[in-house]
């Protein structure tokens, strides 16, 4: 690691939190960051996800053991607050020994994070504003991410760079905060570990890597789109708690807006309530996005992905854009004229 002695330094206290020789995650992208990319990502000196996302507890503790086969680094564990079955998620986390467990999607439910720290391992949660970053360290949380609105997938309505002002200059000092969100490049690193951020997260620049399994079609789509090819979702009807999510335009994104109107008209008829009315919303993401990752349905499923897709533009291997963001982000700090 000597050649980037000054991004190593200012990633220090992410990488002695992670385990790893870089502070680089890769975000938990559903049906992609599966036991191939998470273990790619953990051997090339990342920090592998498990994305468990609707998993039942037995396919997550399968996906954990044939992990662990592949790897013999630290690796963690994205799990949904609002899974029905999060405690139980938990416990096979604890069975295996997951040293960091990622939750996401929502405020972690009473006494969830005690149960993650009970066992050891560390809890990374993320934070869409400042006063909820502050709360969720109150609340235990030993790490945050913050996600701007560039990312891929769910999606919150601030862009990352404003979200790294607010919160970085609070926060950044005493807890560790990696920054998420549209980052494409090494130059972008440089900046966000400058602020103070103890290291940054990545999905979309390693959808595409050699070692993810998703389909050759899928992969195509995001070589050849741009960043404005990457859009977020509409939200039809005030009252369905749609998150957006952002996905290249294709005519699965139109069927997404029938699907709410659908959905609006069964809460109309009194046929749903509002809780069964957003699993069928999360429901129709979950197939949506197995159509594209894994069957190349890239004109009817949901092609997830960040506005940084424009600057992904061939398949390579994971400890390749690893070497190439860590040379990026040293040449950006090198060349700082001092002042």
């Amino acid at each position: 690691m000597t050649a980037n002695t000054k991004t190593s330094a200012l990633m220090a206290r992410g990488c002695e939190f992670l385990g790893t020789e870089t502070a680089i995650l890769c975000g938990a992208m559903s049906w992609v960051s599966e036991r191939n990319l998470v273990s790619a990502i953990s051997n090339a000196g990342g920090f592998g996800v498990i994305a468990c996302g609707a998993m039942t507890p037995e396919l997550l503790d399968a996906e954990i053991a044939a992990t662990k086969a592949l790897t013999a680094k630290p690796f963690g564990v994205n799990l949904i607050t609002m899974h029905p079955m999060l405690f139980d998620l938990i416990d096979v986390c604890a069975k295996h020994g997951v040293t960091h467990v990622v939750l996401a999607g929502g405020i972690p439910p009473k006494g969830s994070v005690e149960a993650i720290k009970e066992n050891g391992a560390k809890v990374i949660c993320f934070a869409p504003t400042l006063a909820l970053g502050k709360k969720l360290l109150r609340s235990g949380a030993d790490a945050l991410v913050i996600e701007g609105s560039e990312a891929g997938g769910h999606i919150g309505p601030v862009s990352t760079s404003v979200l790294a002002q607010e919160i970085l200059p609070s926060l950044a000092a005493d807890n560790l905060v990696f920054v998420a969100g549209g980052i494409g490049r090494g130059e972008a690193i440089a900046g966000y570990l400058e602020m103070g951020a103890a290291g940054v997260q990545l999905g979309t620049r390693f959808a595409c890597a050699s070692e993810s399994i998703a389909h050759e079609a899928f992969k195509k789509a995001f070589f050849r789109a741009s960043a404005r090819d990457a859009v977020a979702s509409v939200q039809v009807d005030p009252r369905l708690p749609v998150i957006p999510v952002r996905a290249l335009k294709n005519k699965g994104t139109e069927e997404f807006t029938a699907k709410q109107i659908e959905v609006a008209r069964l809460l109309d008829a009194g046929e749903v309530d509002m809780g069964e009315a957003q699993l069928k919303i999360e429901h129709f993401w979950a197939g949506a996005l197995r159509r594209a990752v894994i069957d190349g349905d890239v004109e009817n499923g949901s092609i997830m992905a960040g506005q940084s897709v424009g600057m992904v533009g061939k398949e390579e291997p994971v400890a390749d854009i690893i070497a190439a963001l860590m040379a990026e982000s040293e040449s950006a700090l090198s060349n700082r004229v001092a002042a």
